[in-house]
C-alpha cells in the first residue's frame, strides 16, 4: 500500500493553498462553512447528504467564498466526540468531488492527523486545526509532508475566567508555532485563529477579539470565526437577537483591527458588508466592484 505521504500531490495542494493565501493582504478573505455533521450548533443535519453538501459548497463559492471549510465533527461546547473512522465515513463520499468541482480551494476542519492525511491525499489544501497542532502529535508533520497550509486555533480544555486570556493565547501560539517550525511547515502559509467560543468566558472572547492588533505582532494573518455565535446576545447596551447582525458587526470591527480571514456561514452578506466598508474607506477593494447576492 502506498503511504499517504507519498500519495500527496504536493504541487496541486500548493497551488490551491496559494489561491487561498494570495489575497490575504489585499482584501478580506472569506472561508465558507460546510458542516457535514448532525449536531453543529447552527446548521447541524442540513448538509449530511453528499448532494446537499456539494450544493451548499457551490452556493458559497458562487457567492464569493475564497475557500470551502468542511468539517465532520461538531466542536461546539458539549459536543460528542466522534472516532476517526466515523469522521472519515462522513467525509469520504464528498471530498474528492468537492475538491474537483467546488471552484475554490477546500480546507478540512479536523484535529486528527489521520483524517487530515486522508483529506490531503484527495487534494484538500489547508488544515484548520481547532487544537492548533497540539492535540495530535502527528498533525504538524502531516501538514509539512503535504505542503498544505494550516490554521492554528487557540483552545482550552475548560474555561477559567480568572486567567489573562491574551497571555494564554500568546503562550499557546508560541508552542504551536514551535511545533510547526520543528516539523518544517511552510511558515508563509500559516494563519492564527483566536478561537472565539472555545474555552473562554464571554468577556475573554471579547478580550481575544480586542487583542487582534497584539496577535498580529506574531507576524501571521488572523482568521476570525464568530459566525452565528451567541456571544453578542444580551449586551448591556442592548439585546442582539439576530445572529447574522452580530456576526457582521463583529467581523467589520475585527477587519478594522487588522483581521484578514473570516470563517462564515453567510458569504453573500459578508461580501456585501465588506464592499460597503471598502467603498467608505476609499480602499482599492476587489470585492467592491462585484455583485453581492
Amino acid at each position: 500500500m502506498t503511504p499517504l505521504s507519498e500519495a500527496f500531490d504536493r504541487a496541486a495542494i500548493a497551488a490551491a493553498r496559494d489561491r487561498f493565501f494570495a489575497p490575504v493582504n489585499q482584501r478580506p478573505v472569506l472561508m465558507g462553512i460546510v458542516n457535514v455533521t448532525p449536531d453543529s450548533f447552527s446548521d447541524g443535519g442540513l448538509f449530511t447528504s453528499r448532494e446537499a453538501a456539494l450544493a451548499q459548497a457551490r452556493k458559497l463559492v458562487a457567492e464569493g467564498a475564497d475557500i470551502v471549510d468542511v468539517g465532520a465533527e461538531s466542536t461546539r461546547p458539549g459536543h460528542t466526540p466522534v472516532s476517526p473512522e466515523e469522521e472519515w465515513a462522513r467525509l469520504e463520499p464528498l471530498l474528492a468531488t468537492l475538491v474537483a468541482e467546488a471552484g475554490a480551494p477546500v480546507s478540512i476542519d479536523t484535529y486528527k492527523s489521520s483524517t487530515a492525511r486522508r483529506a490531503l491525499a484527495l487534494g484538500v489544501a489547508v488544515v484548520n486545526d481547532v487544537w492548533g497542532l497540539q492535540r495530535d502529535p502527528d498533525m504538524a508533520r502531516a501538514v509539512a509532508e503535504s505542503d498544505a497550509g494550516v490554521v492554528i486555533m487557540h483552545n482550552r480544555e475548560s474555561v477559567d475566567p480568572d486567567i489573562d486570556i491574551v497571555a494564554d493565547m500568546l503562550r499557546f501560539f508560541e508552542r504551536s508555532l514551535d511545533l510547526a517550525r520543528r516539523a518544517e511547515v511552510s511558515m508563509a502559509h500559516v494563519a492564527l485563529d483566536p478561537g472565539v467560543g472555545f474555552g473562554k468566558s464571554r468577556e475573554q472572547n471579547y478580550a481575544a477579539l480586542r487583542a487582534i492588533p497584539k496577535l498580529l505582532t506574531l507576524g501571521f494573518p488572523l482568521l476570525v470565526g464568530v459566525s452565528r455565535k451567541s456571544i453578542f446576545k444580551n449586551l448591556p447596551s442592548g439585546v442582539v437577537e439576530d445572529r447574522l447582525l452580530g456576526t457582521l458587526a463583529a467581523n467589520l470591527a475585527c477587519a478594522d483591527k487588522g483581521a484578514q480571514i473570516f470563517r462564515v456561514h453567510d458569504v453573500a452578506d459578508h461580501r456585501g458588508a465588506f464592499a460597503v466598508q471598502a467603498a467608505l474607506s476609499g480602499a482599492d477593494e476587489n470585492m467592491g466592484s462585484q455583485e453581492c447576492g
